[in-house]
């Protein structure tokens, strides 16, 4: 005989811990020997450590002659559970070896907490989800999953105690529920939350749903209804003078840019986007990219858009909720920002801000004071009106020098769709979404707009015979590496460097 061996990833702060010792407590309450182990990795985000658990009955070792040695970490093809707090831990499970189709049962949550590296991506990073499931699914014997931080809160509690419900309710462990519940009481805090949250889960699965609930089908959001005229004037535009496959994003463009910047900014846009609508395109594709990838770009990222988000209710009520603050407590929130001269130049009305940018002894003075980053306390008053301030020169935004030199992209941008819309419709619709290189601020804006400018030079160059692959292997690349080192590749590769 075998003992049972079970194998649990959890990031820091979800109680993966606290789930191990629960399993070790029930085998040792219910005539089993117990061991855990538990390996600590930083690699992923922070926090990701691998619990091991082996149970041995305490009779059969008695026959056996002696106490088993128990195994100190799981090996590959040699786990009967492996229990996972999120879906990328799942997939780090099925990629070591631990979860097999002959044997394992594997119960994992289908929620996702983005890595390092996925966030840090210049293009979209993110790993698909439905690949991942669809990975774990054919590696498991049994694969149970569902959203189990949404449970969690739902109930109160910590995701522990719903894997632990729903690795009771798989019956893989010969323990009865009222076993894994005293385990529960024996704990001694937190007792109530994590009962709901285990039985809701065991409930779940023992109801045989091992999945996902279906989706329900997406129901339209009604028709926005202005009461402002400016604004209802704009919405009227879009529903009478635009195609009905591109109102969707045309309204969400308007919606941000009067969220950016005011009505005549939005007017603007769909300025801009009536000459694109009028192009000889064939579908709605050319419309739609560009509908979208125009509205990002006039929002661009300035410090005065930084200061307006950092200082919004709304994220006051988020920050709030996501560390469960409670009534009385006191939240602090500390913004870590590092300003430099060029962003202050490009916050300050056109002719100061070049003034400035090309001054001697005013500039070293504002460059002494932007050596060193600084923390602001936005929580406070001081530091809220700080950045209140900031956010207040968007009044002046459209006579910045920074505006003037991300107009005049933009609009060399709509050029080049326009002109290359009449020969090569295909092609219009990569260029379109080459604005996916510009983005963010500071480095990481300085960063994008080098590799956009390179791709373009690029597209000149090439001229008729530049593919629509190709421009999408160019920007695929640029997306791939701060560096620029695989666009330059890439671009050697397809003799355009």
């Amino acid at each position: 005989m075998s003992p049972i061996k079970i194998a649990i990833l959890a990031m820091g702060g979800e109680g993966g811990g606290v789930l191990a010792d629960w399993i070790v407590d029930m085998g040792e309450a219910n005539g089993y020997v117990a061991q855990t182990t538990s390996v600590p990795g930083v690699a992923q985000r922070t926090g990701a450590t691998i619990y091991y658990v082996e149970l041995y009955p305490s009779s059969q070792a008695e026959n056996d002659g002696g106490t088993p040695v128990l195994a100190l970490m799981p090996l590959p093809g040699d786990v009967d559970v492996v229990l996972a707090s999120e879906l990328m831990e799942a997939g780090r499970a099925v990629q070591r070896g631990l979860v097999t189709r002959e044997r394992t049962t594997l119960i994992a949550s289908t929620h996702r907490v983005f890595s390092i590296a996925e966030k840090s991506a210049m293009g979209d990073g993110r790993v698909d989800s439905s690949q991942l499931l669809a990975h774990t699914a054919n590696a498991a014997k049994r694969f149970i999953r569902f959203d189990m931080a949404q449970a969690a809160e739902a109930s109160g509690s910590v995701i522990s105690a719903v894997l632990f419900g729903a690795l009771a309710g798989s019956g893989v462990l010969p323990f009865s529920r009222a076993q894994f519940e005293a385990t529960i009481e024996r704990g001694g805090v937190g007792v109530k939350p994590s009962l709901r949250a285990f039985g809701a889960a065991f409930e779940r699965t023992q109801g045989g749903d091992d999945g996902e609930p279906a989706k329900e089908a997406p129901v339209a959001a009604p028709a926005p209804q202005p009461r402002h005229p400016a604004v209802r004037a704009l919405v009227e535009r879009v529903h009478n003078r635009f195609p009905t496959a591109a109102q969707d994003l045309l309204l969400e463009g308007v919606r941000r840019l009067i969220d950016y910047q005011d009505p005549a900014y939005a007017d603007l846009y769909l300025d801009r986007m009536a000459a694109i609508a009028a192009l000889p395109a064939g579908d709605h594709r050319l419309l739609r990219e560009t509908a979208r990838h125009l509205a990002l770009w006039m929002s661009y990222e300035d410090t005065a858009r930084v200061a307006a988000l950092k200082t919004r209710a709304t994220r006051f009520e988020r920050v709030r909720g996501e560390a469960r603050v409670q009534p009385g407590q006191v939240l602090a929130i500390n913004e870590y920002m590092h300003p430099r001269l060029q962003e202050i130049c490009e916050t300050l009305p056109g002719g100061i801000g070049r003034w400035l940018m090309n001054s001697t002894l005013p500039k070293k003075i504002v460059e002494r004071f932007t050596q060193r980053g600084r923390v602001i306390q936005t929580s406070s008053l001081r530091g809220y009106l700080m950045l209140r301030m900031v956010a207040a020169c968007r009044r002046w935004r459209l006579s910045t020098m920074r505006y003037a030199e991300e107009n005049r992209r933009i609009e060399e941008w709509l050029q080049r769709i326009a002109a290359t819309a009449q020969r090569n419709p295909d092609l219009a619709v990569e260029l379109a979404q080459c604005q996916r290189l510009v983005k963010g601020y500071s480095d990481t804006h300085e960063r994008g707009i080098r590799n956009y400018d390179t791709v373009m030079r690029a597209f000149e160059r090439a001229g008729d015979r530049l593919a629509p692959a190709t421009l999408r292997e160019l920007r695929d690349a640029a997306l791939a590496d701060e560096h620029g080192h695989k666009l330059q590749a890439a671009l050697a590769q397809h003799a355009l460097a």
